[in-house]
């Protein structure tokens, strides 16, 4: 579980990026590049229908590969899902979805890898253990130390489900105290079980816990998003 698989940086139409040197050691949160549409397929912006000339010339959005004049693709955003060393020209819609991503590659991603402490019940057991959950620094293993020791590999995970607390029908503040994790045991098709509760006690540090939950949160909608691509 190396967190320091070599990389290389290559260059492609869209940019410079740093990518891993094998496929399988990427991020499990990282897109591929789409396809450009072809130039000769968009004699107009995809987005406002101006028509293309001499004076209008055409940009592809790196993020979704589609057609745009200036005007429509003109903000350069990072673009750290899809490895860019430097930030990228992107469409309106696409910017907007890459500066949403940015806050989990700043700040919610670090969470994750500096970890949380919960009480851990594995499958239909009544006992549970108190563990440090904590993200691995290639982003692919979920990393649970206590008296037992688990890797979970990112990518095997099949469902989520954040557990909250604090829901009144007003529409009152919830808090995340815990959550179900299901994941397929790697060689075979067995789905195990794992509970995440947040712990009670002044020595599990209830707003940490919170916080690792939220971007665990944003971390699987991310993972999903990957999976659909």
């Amino acid at each position: 579980m190396s967190g320091g698989e070599a990389k290389r940086l290559v260059r492609s139409p869209s940019g410079l990026r740093m990518v891993p040197e094998q496929r399988a050691s990427r991020s499990p949160f990282g897109l591929d590049e789409p396809p450009w549409v072809p130039d000769k397929e968009c004699p107009r912006c995809m987005q406002c229908d101006t028509k293309f000339d001499f004076i209008t010339r055409k940009h592809h959005c790196r993020r979704c590969g589609k057609c745009f004049c200036d005007k429509c693709c003109s903000k350069k955003v990072p673009l750290p899902r899809m490895c860019f060393v430097d930030p990228v020209r992107q469409c309106a819609e696409c910017a907007l979805v890459s500066q949403r991503e940015t806050e989990f590659y700043d700040k919610q991603l670090k969470v994750l890898m500096n970890g949380a402490t919960f009480f851990v019940t594995l499958g239909t057991s009544d006992k549970s253990e108190l563990m440090v959950c904590r993200l691995s620094n290639n982003q692919r293993y979920l990393v649970l130390d206590g008296d037992s020791h688990y890797e979970i590999e990112i990518v095997q995970i099949s469902t989520v489900q954040i557990l909250t607390e604090g829901f009144t029908p007003g529409g009152g503040n919830t808090r995340a105290v815990g959550m179900i994790l299901q994941y397929k045991v790697p060689g075979s098709e067995e789905v195990t079980q794992m509970k995440f509760t947040a712990g009670e006690d002044f020595s599990c540090n209830k707003k940490l816990s919170a916080a690792w939950l939220a971007a665990m949160h944003k971390a699987t909608k991310l993972l999903y998003e990957s999976r659909d691509q």
